[in-house]
């Protein structure tokens, strides 16, 4: 009988080429009495890395609008270093679509990593009062030197 002691689970590598918007490490008060952390604790972060390329994209302040999807592939543990990659696969007029994958580097041995979520949320661009706004043009953000 297969349990989640004795389960199979699928190894593979931190991404290639890419840097993660955020790493970090549950702690002890992050997971329930059993050490599985909280899946409430992962959706922040998740929600946290998705929100930094699309700050960068609106030039600004943002909102998450929606959580499109959201997969928990494996359990996280306390002790994981968990790598959140983040990238923008859909730009609208005032949203901003991010895809986040989520990596664990087990006992601390990169060679040891899981993917452990994936999820894919919807930002909106808001000005000051915070109300949508459009997005900038995609050139005024690029540096002209």
């Amino acid at each position: 009988m297969t349990t989640p002691q004795n389960a199979a689970v699928p190894r593979t590598r931190l991404p290639e080429g890419k840097m993660p918007e955020l790493r970090v490490m549950p702690a002890p008060s992050d997971a329930n009495v059993y050490g599985d952390v909280f899946g409430g604790w992962i959706m922040a972060q998740v929600d946290v890395a998705g929100s930094l390329p699309a700050t960068r994209r609106a030039n600004g302040r943002v909102a998450t609008i929606a959580v499109n999807s959201f997969l928990f592939k494996q359990p996280v543990f306390v002790g994981d270093l968990l790598s959140f990659y983040a990238e923008i696969v859909k730009v609208g007029n005032t949203s901003i679509t991010v895809c986040v994958e989520v990596y664990a580097e087990r006992n601390r041995l990169q060679a040891d990593v899981v993917k452990v979520t994936e999820a894919q949320l919807t930002y909106v661009a808001t000005g000051p009062d915070r109300k949508p706004r459009q997005l900038p043009p995609l050139d005024s953000l690029i540096s002209h030197e």
